[in-house]
């Protein structure tokens, strides 16, 4: 069964894509296949698309991705949505916005609940990016929740961020500088119709200076209005010279290589607190935390006992 479902894959069936990323998401997905599916995966660029709710980030990733099947690239997109504390249930909005590509095989569309992780990215975010990139996705697209200075997840899963805005962003990009200011690599101001667009990228050129990383040229920001298209070819070369430079300088080659040890100890941090909680140590733990404990004993005390 694992050798067809990775034969599949690896055609681009789209039943087979989805049926695998369902079992990522269950939990129900074996070693095999998961050290099968990663041997197809190096040739993908990996794009997260960044910034505050509101920001228009889910039209600029659709604008972006028909910039991509022009330049012939195939794109796979994993777009991550609020989950519901209530319900625990995703909006999953994104998919209903791209849809105009539902009936394209170049591109494949996956909206996913955060189920509460504030980093902006899925859990099993990256496993879904390994799988599109197996199908032979040429760029993948991890466009983020949107909580603000949160969201940092991105770098470790993209090989370039993008960060967006909106014109009235602007009198927040002083609070940012030790936040989301400092992951991105290309910077884009949308809905730049908008009054203050002009001002708030000189500001943001400004600040960027001081924060520009090494071996990398400075942070270029872009105008963009993604509902009428405008900027967008800009960007999309932007990204592309980016990636250039990024590729010249082994930056590109350093990220990966990080983002590989990175997953290697999120595997082990979650193997190993999966073996530690016992059906014993939650008894414990349940009978420890009970309401005339928790003003007498320290919450590192219960601690040592349980471990």
């Amino acid at each position: 069964m694992s050798s067809l479902i990775i034969d599949e894959l690896l055609k681009n069936n789209i039943r087979s894509i989805s049926k695998t990323i369902t079992r990522i998401e269950e939990d129900d997905f074996s070693l095999e296949l998961s050290s099968e599916i990663y041997k197809h995966t190096a040739h993908s660029i990996r794009i997260g698309i960044t910034g505050p709710p509101g920001a228009g980030k889910s039209t600029l990733t659709n604008q972006l991705i028909n910039q991509c099947l022009l330049n012939n690239k195939s794109v796979g997109v994993v777009a991550v949505d609020p989950t519901s504390p209530f319900t625990g249930g995703a909006l999953l909005g994104d998919r209903v916005r791209m849809n105009e590509h539902s009936s394209n095989d170049k591109v494949y569309i996956r909206s996913m609940g955060n189920h509460g992780k504030l980093g902006g990215l899925s859990k099993k975010a990256q496993e879904v990016g390994d799988v599109l990139a197996a199908s032979g996705k040429d760029i993948i697209i991890f466009e983020t929740v949107g909580v603000g200075q949160a969201e940092h997840d991105i770098v470790s899963a993209a090989d370039l961020s993008i960060v967006v805005l909106v014109p009235e962003s602007g009198d927040e990009v002083q609070l940012m500088k030790a936040g989301i200011i400092e992951i991105g690599d290309i910077f884009v101001i949308n809905k730049s119709d908008r009054a203050g667009a002009n001002k708030l990228a000189s500001k943001l050129k400004n600040t960027l200076h001081f924060f520009a990383k090494e071996n990398m040229n400075e942070p270029e920001v872009y105008n963009t209005c993604a509902t009428e298209g405008k900027g967008i070819i800009e960007l999309y070369l932007g990204i592309q010279n980016c990636i250039n430079i990024m590729n010249e300088n082994k930056l590109l080659e350093h990220r990966k290589s990080n983002r590989y040890k990175k997953r290697i100890i999120e595997v082990i941090n979650e193997s190993l607190l999966k073996s530690f909680w016992t059906d014993k140590r939650l008894n414990l733990l349940k009978e420890l935390t009970n309401i005339s404990n928790q003003d007498i004993i320290s919450p590192e005390k219960i601690a040592k006992k349980i471990t």
